[in-house]
Formats: structure tokens, sequence, C-alpha cells
């Protein structure tokens, strides 16, 4: 199996990477299913690059069915350290315009019908979330987006929304009042899972609309967010190119470590099955022999 240190999961929009070569596509079956599509590894800049496209190829998957325990597993499997992600998201706040990117901080999960675990079953593990979005890789992104020259956020609170539909002009002004910034479908449970998986997480949220709580704006049209969405991917791309030559060759951020103290069950008591079917995340930290 071919290897890749970076990750990059496109949104809307995002299905594919111009400039990568030594092109190769994998099709991956993992103990949660298979990924949204086949994932295609190459190099970008001389770099190791795992990209896979979050709702498949013509986008034929709803925020509410990605197989995002799949997905992670599948390039926590190929060596995966860092993952980029790209996400389209509303604005609340009219400083933060549709056309900027947010590098969002912190999130709220106001989703409802996702698995957002890889563990359960026999095996329990607490990880730290007080920072949902690896704090040195964010940093990574936002320098790359200020260096092309977009009007870019480096902190945010991202509401994860259930979806398909947008808001109700009441959420949205909830939200609003709470002090978020951005809305969006997408970003939960994947950066729960990259925790899980010790995998640094990042999005590049890019905006498309003030959502549904400015009066005076129109009700929100599926076509209107992906005419300002396709111009923020292509300045996205721009970003991914600049940011994956400057990964550190170390990693030293909490992601790293993030199962080292989680784990609350007595290794004597996990199921073979359980311990089996996460080995790629835990077996580091289990001793050898119990079963």
């Amino acid at each position: 199996m071919p290897q890749a240190r970076i990750g990059i999961i496109g949104g809307t929009g995002l299905y594919d990477i111009e400039g990568l070569t030594d092109i190769e596509e994998v099709n991956i079956d993992t103990p949660f299913g298979k990924p949204s599509d086949a994932i295609v590894i190459g190099k970008l800049e001389g770099v190791g690059i795992a990209f896979l496209p979050r709702h498949g190829k013509g986008h034929r998957i709803s925020p509410t069915e990605v197989p995002s325990r799949a997905n992670i597993y599948a390039l926590k499997g190929l060596g995966v350290e860092y993952i980029i992600a790209i996400n389209s998201a509303g604005s609340f706040k009219e400083e933060i315009k549709p056309g900027d990117l947010v590098i969002p901080d912190q999130i709220i999960d106001r989703t409802r019908n996702r698995v957002n675990s890889f563990f359960g079953e026999g095996i329990v593990a607490h990880i730290p979330f007080a920072e949902p979005f690896c704090p040195v890789l964010s940093q990574i992104v936002f320098e790359a987006a200020i260096e092309v020259g977009v009007d870019a956020h480096p902190k945010g609170t991202y509401i994860a929304m259930e979806g398909p539909a947008f808001s109700t002009r009441a959420e949205s002004r909830l939200y609003r009042s709470w002090g978020a910034d951005i809305i969006g479908m997408t970003a939960l449970p994947e950066a729960k899972l990259a925790r899980e998986a010790e995998i640094c997480y990042a999005i590049i949220g890019c905006v498309t609309d003030y959502d549904s709580w400015m009066a005076r704006s129109q009700p929100i049209t599926v076509d209107v967010i992906l005419n300002i969405l396709y111009q923020s991917i292509d300045t996205a791309k721009k970003i991914i190119k600049l940011s994956v030559t400057r990964m550190p060759e170390e990693r030293h951020c909490g992601c790293v470590t993030a199962l080292k103290s989680a784990i609350v069950t007595a290794p004597e008591l996990i199921p073979y099955e359980q311990r089996e079917k996460l080995n790629l995340l835990v077996g580091k930290y289990l001793p050898k022999g119990d079963s």
C-alpha cells in the first residue's frame, strides 16, 4: 500500500487536486466500511499526499451519510499525520464576508444522527478535545492563506449542524447570539475522529453567505452558494500547495498522544474482536498478549 503523510479532504466543489504527480488511485476496505471514494495518492511539491473527496465524486453523499470513520481510518492506514479539510460555511458576522476564509479554533456540535467515535462495544476512550483543531497545523494554513492574499480569519467558532436543510432564521440568530462565527455541516465527526486517530486536523472554512440571520439577506439557495464557493476553492488549492511543504518533520502537539491516557478500559477486559478492529489506533498503547 502506498503511503502519504498529508491527507486532503475535499468538500463541496473540491473533487481533485491539480499538480499531483506519481498518481495512484487506491480502493480501501476498513473495519468501518468503504471510504467516500477511492483515495488518490501522489506527490504535491514533492510531498506525499492522499486526497479524498468527502462527498464522493459527483457529490453523491449527503453530510449525514458521509462515512467519516471509514475515511479517517483509511487515511490513518496510509500513514497520514496531517489532514487539511475544506468546508463550505455560512457567516454569523458582517465582518466575515462571503469569499473570506476562516481557520476555526473552536466548534459546537449540533449534529444528531452521526456516529462520532471509533470506540464503544467494550472499549472506552475519552480523548482531550478542548482544542478541537490542531493549533500548529491551523497556524500553518492561516499563514499560507495570508501569503496567497485572501481575507482570512485565524480563529473562530464553527457550529456543526446536521443538515441537509439550512438553518431557520431563529436557529441562525440563536447561534449568532452564542458568539459563533460560522456554520457548516461536515467538520464533525471528522475532527473528533481525527483526534482519536492522533492525526493533526485543521479546516479551511470557505464562507459562501451570511446564513439566514440577516433580515435583509435573500433566502439561501444552492446556486448562490456554489457560485461563491467555486471562487474560494481555487484559493484553497493555492493554500494547500503552500502548506504541504511547511509541515514540521516531527510533531510535538497534543494530537500526537491523544490516546495515551484516554483509554480507561482494563486491557484484559477489551474484547478480542475490538482489539483487532482498532489495533491500528490503540495497538501501541495496549500490552501484548491480553485478549
